[in-house]
């Protein structure tokens, strides 16, 4: 590659700038001039008190960094894959991956107390509605709040008091070294995760013909599988950040597992699909599912 060196765009956060050097690690395997790595600052960061859906939904988590990079301020964006909007951004291409961190969920609480035994009427804090319908199933006598902040500022009003517990993404507590923290991992069993999590997201221009060369060489391909599979699903349901859903692909044996899980508005109705699908037939297999799901709810699932 001729150019004398590459710049990454990432958000700012603790968790964001380690995910940013992981991917810097490993185009230094390719790439031996200076790779710089870019703080951007996205609204998402700066709106901790509401939904997203409320002040313009997952996209403000990327739209600043999409922004540098489609006017080239940045030659490499890296994002959580579960932040990203399902529909791609025009001239901007997401198809390579790191190979994939836990997707499971975990709950830290107070004095280190299971799920199964928190007291009744205790707050436990999330920042979306699948995980709130898909921990009411299990525990309705508990009150479920919003919270939202990075997984610093989350533990923190925990131990704070405004929460008895909290549930949060165990790749992040494990890229932060906080597993000490945890008190309880759930199983995908227990609670099918949102479609990317635990996957970091490399994107760049489209006719960026040196970068998207140099990506293929880090890119995991199990990743790539999977990631793409599971916003396949999102894609034919054409939801919102807070449309409750769990999907969940996992290659074994040669074949793709996906597993899918989707709540009406109110989280009062379940619909659930698991099916086994060749890896040359995920898209379409996906997409299928994507369209049993929404014939089963009517469209119960969207506002």
């Amino acid at each position: 590659m001729k150019r004398a060196n590459l710049t990454i765009g990432t958000r700012g956060s603790k968790l964001a700038m380690i995910y940013a050097e992981n991917v810097r690690n490993e185009l230094k395997k390719y790439f031996s001039n200076k790779i710089e790595l870019k703080k951007i600052v996205t609204t998402g960061d700066q709106k901790h008190d509401q939904r997203l859906s409320e002040i313009g939904g997952k996209g403000l988590f990327s739209k600043q960094i999409e922004k540098d990079l489609l006017n080239k301020n940045i030659d490499i964006a890296v994002h959580a894959l579960k932040d990203m909007p399902t529909v791609e951004t025009q001239n901007l291409l997401t198809n390579n991956f790191l190979k994939r961190n836990s997707p499971n969920e975990i709950l830290i609480s107070r004095d280190n107390i299971k799920f199964e035994d928190l007291k009744p009427n205790s707050v436990v804090g999330t920042s979306s509605f699948r995980r709130e319908y898909q921990l009411k199933k299990k525990r309705p006598n508990l009150k479920y709040k919003l919270i939202r902040g990075n997984v610093d500022t989350r533990i923190k009003k925990l131990e704070m008091g405004e929460y008895d517990a909290i549930v949060l993404s165990k790749a992040g507590i494990d890229v932060l070294n906080l597993q000490h923290k945890i008190s309880q991992e759930f199983s995908i069993e227990d609670i099918i995760p949102c479609a990317g999590q635990g996957i970091i997201a490399i994107q760049c221009r489209e006719d960026d013909t040196e970068i998207r060369e140099l990506l293929e060489k880090i890119n995991d391909l199990n990743s790539r599988i999977v990631a793409n599979a599971e916003r396949e699903v999102l894609k034919i349901l054409d939801g919102d950040c807070d449309t409750a859903v769990g999907v969940y692909a996992k290659i074994e044996n040669g074949k793709v597992d996906l597993t899918t899980e989707l709540f009406s508005v109110d989280g009062k109705q379940r619909y659930f699909i698991k099916e086994r699908s060749e890896i040359d037939q995920i898209k379409i297999s996906s997409r299928a599912i994507g369209e049993k799901l929404k014939q089963q709810s009517k469209g119960s699932y969207k506002n």
